[in-house]
């Protein structure tokens, strides 16, 4: 498939900019993939369309402030943005650098709150292996990082992060922390509207998956089988795996996804008889059309860039490239919010 298949207009207007409030006020367009139908609903309404006993499969990645603004020791402005820890004992962290000049092999650089990073390595250009000089332990460590760290809203909203960003920027779900980027459909929930699904009888069912930069890498290849992704860990517990193989093994019962970064973790740990395992790893798998889906059988998801891997994902469960852009361009006709902060989609 080429590139050029997933592009769509849309004015800069229309990126929100911070989420609804409340949350669960956001707009939701609901895509009937049988009839080739949409409705404009919210997400509040999100539980008329799920019956007693059906499924809600939630990633609880935490997010965590994962950019760092200091100086090198010629005192020139840097910044490094923490990709994942390598050693977490020994505080060996891989990150990115910017400006990546400024930051060279063997330098110290200094932050706020005293901390201090060696450069160790100079894996590419942009990367590098650093070791923070920190006498406590990873717990201690983090918890500096999250007290002087800046959360790393999406560039493409082009403001600098706000204090309320620090919970904005973060679902629900959240308990594990390790990701760089917010499994934005989780965004949408509130204790009111968990509360709603949980009198209707929906079971929720949590993984992991952290997240990581790629979310937000472009795509630049124009034939978009040649695209590679980033790799990202998951962790899927055997509870989630038998409570979503109970409902994918009994036919009046569905399974709802919530967000593109669970589809991914679902869809890449499937047993030889199509059903999910248990189990960590680590998957850099890229879903596009035409994809046979084994787990998902619907999804709530935000709306993603142009010419995006997220993009390509939602289309290859709609089935049909040039539905989903008609689904986006009514979006846009309609003024939908767009994107990471933005309104919401179910494709039912």
């Amino acid at each position: 498939m080429k590139l050029s298949q997933f592009t769509f207009d849309y004015p800069k207007s229309l990126i929100a900019r911070h989420p609804a409030s409340p949350r669960d006020s956001a707009r939701l367009m609901v895509v009937h993939r049988k009839d080739r139908k949409v409705e404009h609903r919210h997400v509040a309404d999100l539980p008329q369309y799920f019956s007693s006993g059906d499924v809600m499969v939630v990633n609880n990645t935490k997010v965590f402030p994962a950019r760092l603004l200091g100086e090198n020791e010629r005192g020139a402005k840097i910044e490094i943005f923490l990709l994942r820890p390598i050693n977490p004992a020994a505080h060996l962290w891989d990150v990115l650098a910017a400006p990546a000049k400024k930051v060279q092999l063997g330098e110290k650089l200094r932050f706020e709150a005293g901390l201090i990073a060696e450069v160790i390595d100079k894996p590419t250009d942009r990367s590098r292996t650093v070791r923070f000089l920190f006498e406590g332990d990873a717990m201690a460590l983090n918890g500096l990082i999250d007290q002087i760290g800046h959360v790393p809203i999406p560039p493409y909203l082009k403001r600098p992060d706000e204090e309320s960003d620090k919970s904005d920027y973060q679902t629900i779900f959240a308990s594990e922390r390790g990701a760089v980027a917010a499994p934005t459909a989780g965004l949408h929930f509130t204790p009111d509207l968990l509360q709603a699904l949980k009198v209707k009888g929906v079971i929720t069912a949590p993984l992991t998956l952290h997240v990581g930069i790629g979310t937000f890498r472009s795509v630049m290849v124009d034939n978009v089988e040649e695209h590679q992704m980033d790799a990202e860990m998951f962790i899927i517990s055997p509870e989630t795996a038998d409570t979503v193989n109970d409902a994918l093994q009994n036919l009046t019962r569905t399974v709802t996804v919530i967000g593109t970064t669970a589809v991914r973790a679902v869809e890449s740990n499937i047993s030889p008889d199509r059903l999910l395992k248990s189990g960590m790893g680590w998957t850099d798998k890229f879903i596009y059309p035409p994809y046979q889906f084994a787990v998902t059988q619907r999804l709530m998801t935000n709306f993603h860039m142009p010419e995006s891997t997220l993009l390509m994902l939602v289309s290859a469960l709609a089935g049909d490239v040039d539905f989903m852009l008609y689904c986006y361009k009514t979006a846009v006709k309609e003024s939908y919010r767009l994107f990471s902060y933005g309104d919401a989609m179910l494709i039912v």
